[in-house]
């Protein structure tokens, strides 16, 4: 069975991904909400919401981890021609290693790191480690974020993390969560408990995002300016 998406053709359906998302951000309207505007960070964010990092401003300082799958290398072509620095590698997979590197450097440097933390292939809505230690070994925060509207054109797609992505005109937000700082002896009790926050956290947004939109809505976020 030949697969659809292959070494010959990744970078032809990277360039008619991007132009599909290109024409989509015409009428994409991404506010943020409750943003520490800490700097640098650690942005946690489940896998179904990796589009989100659109929302993000000063992309240029932002790095996305993306899996060196094949899929990964689609996602890795069109966040780089949107402006953003990709950092390949997957947590517990060839090149973590060489990729916790690369975004403890980001870090140290003063950037910013996007990481999707039950990703690239679940178990859904399982913290992994890679957050955890890169804020253990960095001293940067984690940031969790989560985005959500309730138009129609806010779709589900039929995907094992079922992920989200807006198809039309569609106002949404980006909604962050407190920080979550890790000691650089924390134990692995504490390194866990710093997981189930992460977690509890990205629950209890999606759980109140109604109520975060309605504020954003009465403080008129979508008729100011960027």
């Amino acid at each position: 069975m030949v697969r659809i998406i292959n070494s010959k053709n990744v970078k032809t359906l990277a360039h008619i991904t991007y132009k599909i998302l290109r024409f989509q951000e015409i009428f994409t309207h991404i506010k943020e909400f409750n943003n520490p505007g800490i700097s640098p960070c650690i942005y946690a964010l489940w896998h179904k919401n990796q589009f989100l990092i659109h929302g993000i401003r000063d992309r240029e300082h932002l790095s996305v981890l993306i899996s060196t799958s094949i899929d990964g290398e689609i996602v890795a072509g069109v966040c780089e021609k949107w402006g953003f620095n990709v950092v390949r590698g997957s947590a517990g997979k060839k090149g973590a290693v060489e990729s916790t590197m690369q975004m403890l450097t980001k870090l140290k440097s003063g950037e910013c790191v996007s990481i999707m933390v039950d990703g690239p292939h679940g178990p859904l809505h399982k913290v992994k480690n890679g957050a955890v230690k890169l804020a253990q070994m960095s001293g940067a925060p984690i940031i969790p974020v989560h985005w959500y509207s309730p138009q129609k054109t806010f779709i589900t797609l039929p995907s094992w993390d079922k992920m989200k992505t807006p198809l039309g005109d569609c106002n949404i937000l980006n909604i962050y969560g407190k920080p979550v700082y890790v000691s650089e002896n924390a134990t692995d009790d504490e390194l866990n408990a710093a997981k189930e926050n992460i977690k509890e956290q990205l629950f209890e947004i999606e759980k109140n995002e109604k109520k975060y939109y309605e504020e954003a809505l009465k403080q008129k976020l979508w008729d100011k300016k960027k």
